[in-house]
């Protein structure tokens, strides 16, 4: 089946590059902001005279709400230039890609999927552009990448882009670092069938057990490196906002955050590849981590493990690859139900208690690993005992 697939290298532009990367990211960010605008100020004009109409102030309501119109605002991009004439410098698809992104947000504004599109500041900390793919203008050789106006370009590739490029996205990180992310549209071939199934249970003590017993630990990565965040941070307090100390102390705050985060990343990554890989259903929990992270004394320890990137990873390489996740539902009782007997024992609502005696059948269970059984037991109910799933 063919998918879209991102491959994410990192870039090393020399001065002229970097100043063209900036700028561009300045235009595409005057763009989206300009154009936001005049839909806001349509927005405010339609809500007001509904008021009117709503108050008996008009006698009838023949007007009608302006939607965004991407083709209209692309052909006003050419008029805006002569105005500005500074966004000639950019690449004019990456202001075209600008206004598509006006375009998708508000569709998901009206289609109530999103709150109202904000204004982007030159102050966040990430920065990016997009580019697409037209006539050949990307390219990607061995250590270099080719980019509209920004010509060829260093590049640590790590592996092979494979498929047809859509566009590419140049970003610039916290940390001042700059990075490419290619979307591709890729054939990808379904794993072979296993003929098994597995139950996943997610926790703050080991990071997850299987119900074939497997389990894998939790590594702490921002425990590990808190105290060196701590340091970093307290001197990045004490130098003057702004100044040149201040920014280069910023930089090395952001690159600890990204080492976290990278780690974290690889072995999610490597995780849910492995699952995904040896077993054709995976039931998991339908965890509510939002809420679970009003928890003050847990969030730093809930956030360190991030099981919804995990449960997002399992999801889209199960698509992929042609398995099956089950989601089973909030409510299902998995850690208080005995996998043998299905005996419910009300004491395992302490998470204090890691392993307990099952008083009917007198089976002994850990924790973990018996929430994780009857995971897989409710996973195989869902999808009705799938034919030559053992």
């Amino acid at each position: 089946m063919k998918v879209k697939k991102t491959f994410r290298f990192r870039i090393y532009p020399n001065k002229n590059q970097i100043t063209f990367i900036h700028k561009t990211i300045g235009c595409a960010r005057f763009v989206y902001n300009y154009f936001t605008g005049k839909q806001k100020e349509k927005d405010i004009y339609w809500y007001k005279v509904n008021e009117m109409v709503q108050n008996g102030q008009l006698l009838q309501n023949n007007w009608k709400g302006e939607f965004f119109n991407k083709n209209k605002a692309i052909k006003a991009v050419r008029e805006l230039k002569k105005n500005y004439p500074f966004l000639k410098e950019a690449d004019s698809i990456a202001l075209q890609k600008a206004v598509e992104n006006v375009n998708d947000s508000y569709t998901r504004y009206y289609k109530k999927q999103k709150r109202a599109p904000r204004f982007k500041s030159k102050k966040n900390p990430v920065q990016s552009y997009t580019t697409k793919y037209v006539n050949g203008n990307i390219a990607v050789f061995d250590k270099h990448i080719k980019l509209p106006k920004l010509g060829l370009v260093r590049m640590a590739k790590s592996r092979e882009v494979e498929g047809r490029i859509m566009n590419v996205t140049v970003r610039r990180n916290p940390a001042g670092k700059y990075f490419v992310s290619i979307l591709v549209e890729a054939e990808v071939d379904p794993h072979e069938k296993t003929g098994t199934s597995v139950g996943i249970d997610v926790g703050l003590t080991d990071f997850a057990t299987l119900s074939d017993g497997t389990v894998y630990e939790n590594p702490r990565f921002f425990r590990t490196l808190e105290e060196k965040l701590a340091k970093a941070q307290v001197i990045l307090s004490r130098r003057q906002i702004g100044s040149a100390n201040w920014q280069k102390q910023k930089r090395k705050v952001a690159r600890i955050h990204e080492k976290i985060a990278n780690k974290r990343k690889d072995m999610l990554n490597k995780i849910s590849a492995e699952i995904i890989k040896n077993h054709d259903i995976i039931g998991i929990e339908d965890l509510s981590v939002k809420k679970m992270l009003k928890n003050r004394n847990l969030a730093k320890l809930i956030s360190d493990v991030s099981w919804s990137v995990f449960q997002a990873m399992l999801e889209y390489k199960a698509t992929w690859y042609g398995k099956q996740i089950v989601k089973v539902a909030k409510n299902y009782p998995s850690s208080q139900l005995c996998s043998h007997c299905g005996h419910q024992n009300q004491d395992v609502k302490n998470l204090a208690l890691r392993a307990w005696t099952c008083d009917i059948c007198q089976c002994h269970h850990q924790r973990d690993v018996n929430a994780s059984r009857n995971l897989r037991k409710e996973a195989l109910r869902l999808t009705a005992g799938t034919v030559g799933i053992a």
